[in-house]
């Protein structure tokens, strides 16, 4: 793991401190310089999760990926700088059920000064902006919404936005090859959504902006719009211009 190219990866100078504060900053900045993406799934490119492959694609070759990748690297980079990282596995809620063990990786850190542990979720698309207090019942407000966490049973904690279901979580530490089947299933299964649409986005200040399919969508307090990118050349150079990524055809 080469830290300083990382964090000049995600505009970040070293920290005197692995503490809460810059966890928080930390945070934001890599969802506004690293984009949740699939598109290696519908380009024909093998996911893999090797730490090696992963800084190549995240860092060097200046891509995204989706939680396994972005959430497993993250992580190796937080223990480096001197925090304490708990890998989770996480059931997302889908409209009526929670769906299978493994189905999303979250993170539980602790800052070396031993603060509070931290929810921390660079991986999941739209999401928080800052972590949320992991131990706290309270309603916790963020850019992105109205958060709170609950008690479930078996000892899991829910996630809850503007009063509706996004997660379950484990408690329990787990290790990054726990997730490779389900990540195999997610770039291969017909029935994954991630193989059904290519998707790329990323925060873009306090909103967000996206490639969908042929359409680039920003979000944010003035609302929504929708571009239509006519041709291929207009799907590269959206891609290039947005993201920083560099591709030699459309996903798809």
């Amino acid at each position: 793991m080469d830290v300083n190219a990382y964090l000049d990866r995600i505009g970040m100078k070293p920290p005197q401190t692995a503490d809460a504060a810059y966890l928080r900053e930390l945070h934001r900045a890599h969802q506004i310089a690293v984009p949740f993406e699939n598109l290696s799934i519908h380009l024909g490119e093998r996911i893999t999760l090797g730490e090696e492959e992963l800084f190549d694609k995240i860092v060097r070759r200046r891509r995204g990926g989706f939680c396994y990748e972005l959430n497993g690297l993250f992580a190796i980079l937080l223990e480096q700088l001197g925090y304490r990282v708990r890998r989770v596995a996480v059931r997302v809620f889908g409209g009526e059920r929670y769906g299978p063990p493994f189905d999303h990786l979250a993170l539980v850190v602790t800052p070396a000064d031993g603060d509070e542990p931290w929810l921390v979720d660079i991986g999941f698309g739209s999401h928080t902006t800052y972590p949320l207090r992991f131990d706290d019942r309270q309603e916790q407000v963020d850019p992105a919404g109205r958060y709170r966490l609950a008690d479930a049973p078996e000892g899991d904690v829910e996630l809850f936005k503007d009063g509706q279901r996004v997660h379950l979580i484990e408690r329990r530490a787990r290790d990054l090859d726990e997730f490779r089947p389900t990540c195999w299933y997610q770039q291969t299964s017909p029935d994954s959504h991630f193989t059904r649409g290519d998707v790329c986005t990323r925060l873009d200040e306090d909103g967000r902006i996206t490639i969908s399919g042929r359409k680039l969508i920003r979000t944010g307090a003035g609302g929504r719009t929708e571009t239509p990118l006519e041709g291929d050349e207009a799907v590269l150079r959206a891609y290039r211009e947005h993201f920083g990524v560099v591709l030699d055809r459309v996903p798809g």
